[in-house]
This record gives C-alpha cells, structure tokens and sequence, in this order.
C-alpha cells in the first residue's frame, strides 16, 4: 500500500461516513504523486497528514422559533481548515443536504482554490442544515441571527471571512451581519456578499459566474477558438448559472439550457435571460413555469430523465458548464457529453464531475476545467470586496470586473504552466492541485510545526 493509500485508509477510519471529503482528498493526492517524486521536502514534513485536518472544527446547535410560535433545531458548521497563507475564507451553505462531510469536503477544496487565486486568504466552509425555502423573511432572519450568536466568537475580518453559497444570499448576509454587528458593536468587514448600500462588492453576485466563462475563454484562445457561435448547456439555476449564462451571451455564445432541483429547460433558440432572472431572483418559482412563458421551449421533470443519468447532459453542445452542485454529472454523463461532440467543460460548481467523469475527459483530453480552478472567480471576488472594506472604499463595476478577468487569466496560466512543468500539459486537474497545493504547503514549512 502507497503512502497516499495509507493516508487515505487512515483518514476514512478517522473521519468515517464523509464520502466526498474523501473523494476531494483522493483527487487531490492523485494529482501530487509527481510533486513528491520530485521534492522530497514535503514527506519530510508530513505536510499531508497536516493539511488534511482542519485546523479547527466548530459544530454547534441553532435554535431558532418559527411564525407559528414552534421551537425548531438545526446544525450548524464552520470548518476553519487552513490559515497558512491568510485568513479562513469561503461561504455558508443552507441546505438540507448539509453536514459535516459535505462542509469538509468544500472546505478542504476552499484551500487549493484560494490558493490558486493569489490572493492572501486561507480555506474554510461553513454552513446549515437549514432550508431556507418556503420560510418567511421573518424565520430566516430568527434563524440568522440564532447561527451568528454562535459563530460570531470564531469570526472577523483578519481571522476568518464567511460569504454565501446555496442557500444564503444578500437577504441571509445581511440579517447575520446585522447580528455580528449587534453582538459586537464594530462595523466590519467581517462577512462578504454584502449589498452595495452597506459595504459590498460591484460584480460579487455575477463574479463566480462571469469568471468560470473568463477561464472558458482562456482555454479555448490557447487552442485557438472562440466562445463565439459555441453551443451551451448549463446546469443550475441560482447565481452561478445565471451569470455563466448572461456572459456567454455577452461573447457571442448561445447557451441552451438550465436546471433545478425539479427539472430542466431546453430553448433550442437560447435561454431567455430575463424571464430566468424573474422565476429565480424575484418569484423563487420552479422552471417548469419558464416552459409556460415561451411555448418553443422543453421543459424535462427529473421523474422523466434516463435512470442513473442527468438530461441536461444529452442535449448536442459544443461548451458544457455544470454550475448546480457536486457528482451532478457522472460517468454516463460524461460519455453522452463527448459523444455528442462537446469539447470543452468549465465547472461553476464545486467538484460538479464525479471521478469516472473527470477520467472520462482526462483521457479524452478535451479542454477540462476543475470547480477549484474555473470557479474560483466568486471568492476572488469576496477577497476584493475585503480590501474595499479595509480601505473604506468601492471600486466601480469595471474596476473589479477587470481584475477578475485577470485573476482568471492568471490561474489558468498558473494551471496550465504546471501541468506542463510535469509533462501532461492537458491535464489542469493535475496544474491546478499542485500550484494551489504548493504555494500553501511552502508557507507550512516555513510557518513551523503549528
């Protein structure tokens, strides 16, 4: 049995029942099995071992009461996982699907992904068992207030920097800052996805979105195409995938589908932008209303997709950009994806391709983007909404917008120059681990035994 093995094995029976913790620590230690066979430095100093226990692990009971008067009891996390190269940086999850291996797992890639950004923030995740569906203005803000009145001891803004995620947006950041700044009586930029009005960051809520279309960008110019004419499935319908879809259409792309936890769209003549954003912004409404809209567009229950398989990805693309949630698209997936003739796909999610899926591409070596690489534009984003918030000031739309396009741009060269470095210059899961991975594991060692 390898060392990796052995980590593996041991890290199971350390933390048992976290399967996609585990699927996001074997990816990672698959892709650094040339690092080490060329730098001995890092078994030396056990940095594995090290970087896959969170520095800090906070799980705390919310109560919370309800309009009708009725105690109600959620979880709560914050898995504080690595601080060497700046503060705790990454989002709130609200979801019932939540817990403590899900917040792990994001946690751990919240490392690779901040480091790869360049910018100076460690990697944490947090979140909530909590559904913030079907529930009053009222109840979510009862219940905000009831996780800030834990979490507000372990946060602030050079110690460890919450955003959102699935589940928690402006409404969420808002009633949780007002809270913190309750509890604490200081005015600070100790949460990011903030309104405009009260510190937040032009072009935070499209940033993740709009960035995992940059990196597309990059791909496609360094093989010499364009996302102009592409055709485009895209899987969500929250944030990341409306603004993957407004950027498309921005670079002469035509993106064709989107999906929810219920369904998916299909509109041959593109999807209509505007009526997306009132079903899901305004109205929180099931898209199956979208097909009643525009009568040229299919809309596919999830009762009715192939057994095993998920339909969004049959439909003939060029481009492919899974931007819902994790193991959203899996082998069978990809396989359908390629033989239909898409060439390139640029994950908005976090580890949206199960491993089959991702090895299906790997071995295709089509233009492949991993979650902690293409979507990484959101928390970049957060960390410039930070230093407005330490400088006091707010940058325009364009200003932050620009330095997005170049962050993105940079962690595609940093990427693909990686994997080149290790011979498999298609291979950006390998580029991408190693680069976030090394930067981190350098200022471990120089940091000491801590």
């Amino acid at each position: 049995m390898s060392y990796f093995e052995q980590t593996l094995t041991k890290l199971q029976k350390s933390s048992p029942g976290q399967p996609e913790f585990y699927q996001a620590v074997q990816e990672v230690l698959e892709s650094l099995e040339p690092l080490f066979a060329k730098e001995k430095k890092y078994l030396e100093h056990n940095i594995i071992e090290r970087i896959i226990e969170p520095e800090r692990q906070i799980m705390f009971r919310v109560a919370w009461i309800d309009d009708q008067g009725k105690v109600q009891v959620n979880k709560g996390y914050r898995i504080e996982f690595n601080s060497a190269i700046g503060p705790y940086k990454g989002g709130l999850r609200f979801h019932p699907s939540v817990s403590s291996g899900i917040i792990k797992f994001l946690g751990f890639e919240q490392i690779f992904k901040n480091s790869l950004t360049g910018l100076a923030i460690g990697g944490g995740k947090g979140g909530s068992d909590f559904d913030p569906k079907g529930k009053s203005n009222n109840e979510i803000m009862r219940f905000c207030q009831s996780f800030i009145n834990e979490l507000y001891r372990h946060i602030g803004p050079t110690t460890d920097v919450p955003a959102g995620d699935i589940g928690v947006g402006g409404r969420e950041i808002g009633y949780m800052f007002g809270q913190y700044k309750r509890l604490t009586g200081r005015y600070e930029g100790v949460l990011t996805g903030k309104k405009i009005p009260w510190g937040g960051s032009l072009a935070r809520t499209e940033a993740t979105g709009y960035g995992t279309v940059y990196f597309a960008q990059n791909m496609l110019t360094n093989n010499g195409q364009a996302l102009e004419g592409k055709t485009c499935v895209v899987s969500g319908a929250g944030n990341v995938a409306i603004y993957t879809i407004e950027k498309l259409y921005q670079n002469g792309a035509l993106p064709v589908t989107c999906s929810d936890s219920r369904g998916f769209i299909y509109h041959k003549s593109g999807i209509n932008l505007e009526t997306l954003k009132q079903l899901k912004e305004v109205e929180s409404a099931c898209l199956s209303k979208y097909a009643q809209i525009h009568n040229d567009a299919v809309y596919t229950p999830v009762s009715n997709y192939p057994a095993g398989r998920n339909a969004v990805w049959s439909v003939p693309c060029d481009l492919a950009f899974p931007c819902a949630t994790q193991n959203e698209l899996n082998q069978a997936d990809a396989q359908e994806l390629l033989k239909n003739g898409c060439i390139l796909v640029a994950e908005g999610a976090n580890m949206p391709s199960t491993p089959e899926a991702v090895e299906a591409f790997l071995n295709a070596k089509i233009m492949y983007a991993p979650g902690k690489a293409a979507n990484a534009g959101g928390v970049a984003t957060s960390q410039l909404e930070m230093a407005q918030n330490a400088s006091m000031i707010q940058w325009s739309f364009e200003e932050v917008d620009v330095r997005l396009k170049t962050i993105m741009k940079n962690i595609y060269l940093t990427a693909s120059e990686t994997a080149q470095e290790f011979g498999q210059p298609h291979n950006l899961v390998l580029g991408a681990n190693i680069a976030g991975f090394r930067k981190v594991a350098d200022a471990m060692i120089d940091q000491g035994v801590v």
